[in-house]
């Protein structure tokens, strides 16, 4: 059982995203922290990107933040290491290929389980594709998140049967952000991944109250928040941490309802 699985053994799971170095990388520890006392199960670290295509506004708007405070994917290694020695909660990089590419998948991977990063999210790249990034995460037991979106149908029992991890279904197609509804038949999703595999099902995407929470979390194994979290860290800056505290507890308590 790798670290990651352990996040959903007998719950559904509560997953929360920052943005790595927004507003800094002391402050994204803190964060974290944060967010894991008040129950947390799992944390995805954006990889701040300049060309991050899968996310909204108030995730690009972090991002450039992050950036602007020198954020680098070196000093976001060292924010997974300085945290890994503080906890055992699962964490996982969000970030695209380019940054990987660049950095040598061998060398990424390598510096990934040295540091105590447990998996990886990488939107823009295909599941058709991942055989050579693979090859080097399996090598440093570093688990690849697959995603599983709503035109994926013909698609869905194949990357659920090659998954590691868990698997992120996303909620509603379009980038990230919140949403007042989603529409999308996740319980039919749901059902084929579960045909295929025990590896656990989270919903992302436009997830951000209470109610969301708890309708998501009766259908899959965890719920992953995003865009709610950092418009709470662009509101407040670096005095946000009570605030996220405040919020992951009541999504937390939400999805056990």
């Amino acid at each position: 059982m790798s670290n990651i699985n352990r996040a959903f053994k007998n719950k559904s799971a509560f997953i929360g995203f920052v943005t790595g170095g927004d507003p800094s990388i002391e402050k994204s520890e803190e964060f974290i922290l944060d967010m894991i006392r008040a129950g947390a199960d799992l944390v995805e670290i954006g990889i701040p990107f300049s060309d991050p295509i899968a996310e909204g506004p108030v995730i690009q708007e972090a991002n450039i933040r992050a950036l602007s405070a020198g954020a680098t994917v070196e000093k976001l290694f060292g924010l997974v290491k300085s945290l890994r020695a503080k906890t055992e909660v699962p964490l996982v990089f969000l970030t695209y290929l380019n940054p990987v590419f660049h950095y040598g998948y061998d060398a990424f991977f390598k510096r990934s389980r040295d540091a105590g990063l447990d998996g990886i999210i990488i939107p823009d790249l295909p599941f058709e594709e991942q055989a050579e990034v693979r090859e080097a995460a399996v090598k440093y037991g570093i688990d690849i998140i697959s995603l599983i979106a709503p035109t994926s149908r013909s698609r869905i029992q194949e990357i659920a049967k090659a998954a590691t991890g868990f698997i992120y279904l996303v909620s509603s197609m379009g980038v990230t952000g919140v949403r007042s509804e989603i529409r999308t038949d996740l319980d039919s999703i749901v059902t084929a991944v579960r045909d295929v595999t025990k590896v656990p099902a989270a919903v992302g995407f436009g997830i951000h109250t209470p109610a969301q929470a708890s309708q998501i979390g009766k259908i899959a194994d965890g719920v992953i928040v995003g865009s709610a979290i950092v418009k709470i860290i662009a509101e407040y800056g670096g005095d946000a941490g009570k605030y996220l505290y405040e919020y992951v507890k009541a999504m937390k308590a939400a999805i056990g309802q």
